[in-house]
């Protein structure tokens, strides 16, 4: 268990709590407008929100090729039987795919674009190393929802993620539509930081991947969120970015459309944050999920 000062305790108290954050959302605020390819609209909504959606980022033969690329992934016999290959409870077909830019050179070509590393080093005011890759899959018809939670509740317990001084761009492969199962978020939620209960389980990531249930908001903080801000779920077209904080609150449905929605999702770390021991288990989670012994600044 790490020994830093914890200042978000999770899964200790016999009941949950909703406490204020207390890092910044812009970590330069004076000069982060003149540093980077985001608009001072696109900033404040971004801080207000905890998320900002950025259009038509890349070209649809951009997007083509990504989806080429996660076909030949999938097929491929040995990437399926990878630890990083994360399958459905019930079904059995491909759910996530972690690390995706160690095991693609497109997905890494697309993890260390410009066009998304520029962003993360505007808002986060550093220098900044991929903390975790992956690719989340739904098939028509059958995808499986991912229940509501913050990113940061977990690499913190979990991973020992210190402060909230990291960003997801969750690139849309496929258009995202409100039939699909889309990215859902609670604008302002990112403000809070909901202290879940709950002890962690022994290597928890192994069912967490797969159905989350330790490390999720009670339904009182999550209805508290919900009310002060609601939920929004951006129709994204192929090509978009959903560049959202770690703690904003945020889950997907159900996909009951005849369509596939895939997202790859690149999650940039200040390397001024970089993860230590775990604030909750004593064994941390494996690379794939949590980069330690790979740090290398991007851009």
């Amino acid at each position: 268990m790490s020994t830093l000062v914890d200042l978000y305790p999770s899964r200790i108290a016999p009941s949950p709590s909703l406490s204020p954050r207390r890092d910044p959302v812009l970590h330069d605020p004076a000069g982060v407008e003149t540093r980077g390819p985001l608009s001072r609209d696109a900033l404040l909504e971004f801080e207000r929100d905890g998320f900002v959606v950025l259009d038509d980022l890349f070209s649809p033969g951009e997007m083509a090729a990504c989806l080429d690329e996660l076909g030949a992934l999938g097929r491929d016999e040995a990437v399926r039987a990878s630890e990083e290959a994360i399958t459905e409870p019930d079904s059995g077909a491909l759910r996530s795919l972690f690390a995706v830019h160690r095991t693609s050179e497109i997905f890494a070509d697309l993890a260390e674009d410009p066009r998304l590393v520029e962003v993360a080093h505007q808002v986060l005011a550093s220098d900044v190393y991929i903390h975790q890759s992956r690719v989340n899959l739904k098939p028509a018809l059958h995808g499986q929802p991912f229940f509501w939670h913050s990113d940061f509740e977990t690499w913190h317990v979990e991973d020992g993620m210190p402060r909230m001084r990291a960003v997801s761009a969750s690139v849309a492969l496929t258009d995202n539509t409100e039939f699909n199962g889309p990215l859902m978020l609670v604008p302002g939620s990112h403000h809070s930081f909901v202290s879940c209960v709950g002890e962690t389980p022994d290597d928890h990531y192994r069912s967490s991947l797969k159905r989350q249930e330790i490390g999720t908001p009670d339904p009182e903080s999550l209805r508290t969120l919900v009310e002060r801000g609601g939920i929004v779920a951006p129709k994204a077209k192929a090509g978009s970015v959903v560049l959202f904080g770690c703690n904003t609150m945020h889950a997907s449905g159900v996909n009951l459309a005849p369509y596939p929605r895939s997202n790859a999702f690149f999650v940039y770390n200040s390397v001024e944050n970089r993860v230590g021991e775990p604030f909750g288990p004593a064994r941390p989670r494996p690379e794939f999920l949590a980069s330690r012994s790979t740090i290398t600044p991007l851009g």
